[in-house]
């Protein structure tokens, strides 16, 4: 065989290996990916059910962002969005349920702290939901800013959220009482038997508690966060592959809402030229096999739950009541903290 016919051949051996039908050897299954597949669905779980994040429809089906968010792993990983067992658990039995095996991903619902990612076996995976301590009061205060307050009665969670409290208090050299309780839900209970003139706590679990008043209109949460709060899933520290597999799914989510591809108009995006959308269809490169997925694992996913955007519009837009603005969480594109690496 001549040189020229050596490298014909071997072009099209590349040409062969690269195209969208090409067999590819997936990479052996991991510990996690292996249970998951062998049990046949996913075992995602949160804390307790919060308006926006998860709880129960009307049909008795979990619904949210973080559950779309474990729809999106399951289609990765299982082709099924539906294949999701989604536990809500208390405190610290979320992650000594992740360490035995109980349960595959921790949800959003545990703030990213140096604590969380170095005492429990556990590693987070990527940054998907920025939040702060914020103050929700009524609207005849008549106040448009947290730095307007003082004398008030302010219901707070013992603890962090307490100690922020006071600090901020200092700083702005206000008076507060602060009517301190254990339990998240009873700070709502308080402020509606008007035992407290103001609640502070995180500005997502607000937007729950506005959402559940009689008149969400006669109540106002304050622009000021007063704390920074990071979330996103969790998964153990010792298995990397499975650790890749829920950055990737959730990197694909960002990806497709930069390149505009959406649950609407990705399955008329075969013929697409451009490269990043074609890598995200899976017609383009190996990424998929190399973590034990398929080729086309992103389209699946996409297809399934939408791009990032879909899924906070779906869980906190116009039309959920909420009318929550993206803020911090929009695209880095618009002036937000959200972006992923590139599908490269």
């Amino acid at each position: 065989m001549s040189f020229a016919s050596r490298i014909a051949a071997t072009l099209l051996a590349l040409v062969l290996l690269t195209a969208p039908g090409a067999a590819q050897t997936l990479a052996p299954d991991g510990p996690t990916l292996a249970a998951v597949r062998a049990r046949g669905h996913l075992v995602c779980a949160s804390a307790d059910p919060i308006a926006g994040f998860a709880q129960l429809n009307a049909e008795g089906r979990w619904v949210g962002f973080d559950v779309d968010v474990c729809r999106a792993i399951a289609a990765a990983v299982l082709g099924n969005p539906d294949a999701l067992e989604f536990r809500p658990l208390p405190g610290t039995a979320r992650f000594a349920d992740l360490q035995t095996g109980q349960v595959d991903v921790v949800a959003r619902d545990a703030p990213w702290t140096l604590g969380r990612d170095t005492r429990y076996g556990a590693t987070y995976a990527a940054s998907i939901f920025y939040d702060g301590q914020a103050f929700l009061v009524p609207e005849a205060l008549n106040a448009v800013s947290a730095y307007q307050l003082d004398n008030l009665r302010v219901c707070v969670l013992d603890g962090d959220q307490l100690q922020r409290l006071q600090e901020f208090a200092f700083s702005i050299q206000a008076n507060f009482t602060e009517v301190v309780y254990e339990d998240r839900e009873d700070l709502g209970v308080a402020y509606g038997q008007g035992l407290c003139d103001a609640v502070s706590a995180p500005a997502s679990w607000l937007v729950a508690l506005r959402r559940s008043a009689p008149d969400p209109s006669t109540q106002s949460i304050l622009p000021e966060r007063i704390s920074k709060s990071v979330f996103g899933p969790a998964v153990r520290a010792d298995d990397t592959q499975w650790l890749k597999i829920v950055q990737w799914t959730l990197f694909a989510l960002i990806n497709a809402e930069e390149a505009g591809v959406t649950s609407l108009n990705i399955e008329s995006l075969s013929a697409a030229k451009t490269h990043r959308i074609r890598r995200l269809l899976g017609l383009e490169g190996s990424f998929g096999p190399s973590i034990g997925l398929q080729p086309d694992f992103m389209k699946k996913v996409i297809a399934a739950v939408g791009n990032y955007g879909e899924i906070f519009d779906r869980n906190f837009g116009v039309g959920t009541g909420a009318g929550v603005s993206r803020g911090q969480n929009a695209l880095w594109l618009n002036g937000g903290l959200i972006y992923a690496p590139n599908i490269e």
